[in-house]
């Protein structure tokens, strides 16, 4: 009778190589964490970096990249000379309008405006005109010049009711200034400027000075 073959049992998995499987499932495991907390951390940086950046910008166009309106001023102004006799004006005088305006520039940057225009008008008529040469008003600073206007007498003269007031002793004139300029940031802003001053003038031929004076100021950007 043959021998039986004998079965043989499968042979059982090694202990080392189920604890080495465990490991690399493991480890596995751990290194899909590292790349998940890796891609969360670069794109909080990113979002950081981006948050920071917007509000940089956002602070930059409400301080240095914010582009406002200069103030102009007329300090004062005197008419040289402007000479009275017998309740009329001397004909033989020259009539010299200089008033003193200044500019002050808020940006941060300079405030470049080109030839700058001043009119004088009586009873609703221009009778002077002048202009000024181009200038410069340097960042956060105040910069001071004159206008000069030459007022036409033949002009001045001929303007109805001018007699009745100069007998008053006082003598009421309107000015209109025109500044066209550019205020240039870091050559990223170029804003152009137009700063109108509308100025009504009460001069006083006693005192020979100007004792009442209202202006209105108007900004375009």
């Amino acid at each position: 009778m043959a021998e039986k073959e004998q079965v043989r049992p499968l042979a059982s998995a090694s202990p080392n190589n189920r604890f080495r499987s465990e490991e690399d499932d493991n480890l596995s495991i751990q290194l899909k964490l590292r790349r998940r907390k890796s891609y969360a951390k670069c794109c909080g940086c990113a979002a950081a970096i981006i948050v920071i950046i917007a509000v940089a910008m956002l602070i930059l166009a409400f301080t240095v990249f914010h582009v406002r309106g200069p103030i102009v001023r007329m300090n004062s102004v005197t008419v040289d000379p402007l000479q009275i006799g017998n309740g009329t004006i001397r004909t033989g005088s020259n009539l010299t309008l200089v008033a003193d305006v200044s500019v002050k520039n808020p940006n941060a940057a300079s405030f470049r405006f080109g030839n700058t225009t001043t009119a004088v008008y009586y009873g609703g008529a221009a009778v002077g005109e002048g202009m000024n040469p181009a200038g410069l008003a340097r960042a956060r600073r105040t910069m001071r010049m004159n206008l000069t206007v030459e007022i036409v007498r033949a002009r001045l003269m001929a303007a109805p009711g001018l007699m009745a007031e100069v007998g008053s002793g006082s003598l009421t004139m309107d000015s209109y200034t025109k500044i066209e300029g550019r205020v240039k940031i870091l050559n990223i802003v170029k804003k152009s400027v137009e700063v109108k001053l509308n100025c009504t003038l009460t001069y006083n031929f006693t005192s020979k000075g100007i004792e009442r004076q209202k202006c209105i100021r108007h900004v375009s950007l």
